[in-house]
């Protein structure tokens, strides 16, 4: 019997790129670098990701999360996070009012409760009995802003405004495996008791850790109808980049905003990282950028392209 000699041809394996850190926004460097040393360190991943979620929740100058957040149109700083591990374990609070740290919050629902989201006052209730202190997230300079507003009272989300928005950070650790996050204080001026993507598995972050990890940033409202999240890691099992993914995910929600009341102030962005440490990010608008940290190039900055710019 004849030998079949041809050759079978093998994929490139490709090497996987790890550990690496990704966030949205400017605010995302200092999140990066401590989430970085608590990797380097030895510390869990999710851990880390706390730890550098905390610092934008902490700092009153990052006006869209945590303490110094812009509030409601009543007046109140209302808080939304989550944190995902590899297993597919997730946490989360939505609503929530007088907490510094959400993101905290969030990982002890994951860690110690049978549920996946915690919302408003339960959310907080459950914060109380963790340990947590009850302040006060209003400074003075968003409480100016806030009355301010009040003199017309007009509601229309601005997103990209001093480059601030929701920090969605994504990570590859050393062993392989994907973790993420997200925490803001949501859109400014809203109605009380908004919620946007940011806490929604699926929606604001979704990942998967046998293929990749996505989050979103801008309009809630839009990425929300689009499981937009859920939908670029979906793209990127079919073989899809990170880039790709994301791209096609905007397109979509462009092709189903175009001729929707939100259009004239739509922004969505997607940050993508896969299981080879390959990372991107895309948005409907120009303005939206990103921090990524690896061993390669250490903590910078880079802009995503954008389908169009702001004057279209």
């Amino acid at each position: 019997m004849a030998q079949n000699t041809e050759e079978v041809k093998k994929e490139p394996v490709k090497k996987v790129k790890k550990p690496v850190v990704i966030s949205t926004w400017n605010h995302g460097l200092p999140a990066n670098a401590e989430t970085w040393k608590q990797l380097k360190a030895g510390k869990p991943a999710l851990d880390a990701i706390e730890a550098g979620m905390k610092i934008p929740e902490a700092d009153p100058n990052v006006r869209s999360v945590g303490y110094g957040g812009y509030p409601d149109r009543e007046g109140k700083v209302t808080l939304d996070a989550c944190i995902m591990d590899h297993n597919s374990n997730c946490g989360s609070v939505s609503f929530l009012q007088g907490i510094m740290h959400p993101i905290s919050v969030a990982k002890r629902v994951l860690e110690n409760t049978p549920h996946v989201m915690l919302s408003g006052q339960g959310a907080l209730q459950f914060a109380l009995s963790e340990g947590f202190k009850e302040e006060n997230l209003l400074t003075p300079e968003s409480e100016k802003d806030w009355k301010k507003w009040l003199e017309e009272s007009k509601y229309k989300p601005v997103i990209n405004i001093e480059n601030h928005d929701t920090i969605s950070m994504l990570m590859i650790d050393e062993d392989g495996n994907l973790s993420g996050g997200c925490t803001t204080s949501g859109a400014a001026w809203k109605m009380h008791g908004r919620v946007g993507d940011s806490p929604i598995i699926g929606a604001g972050l979704f990942l998967d850790n046998e293929v990749g990890a996505a989050a979103a940033t801008g309009l809630g409202e839009a990425v929300i109808r689009t499981a937009g999240s859920a939908m670029v890691v979906e793209l990127m099992r079919q073989g899809k980049s990170p880039f790709e993914a994301c791209k096609e995910i905007t397109e979509r929600i462009y092709n189903k905003h175009k001729n929707h009341k939100d259009m004239e102030y739509l922004q969505v962005g997607f940050i993508a990282l896969n299981k080879n440490g390959e990372h991107a990010g895309y948005s409907l608008r120009s303005g939206f950028n990103y921090a990524i940290c690896d061993d390669e190039k250490g903590n910078r900055m880079e802009d995503a392209k954008f389908k169009m710019s702001w004057d279209k």
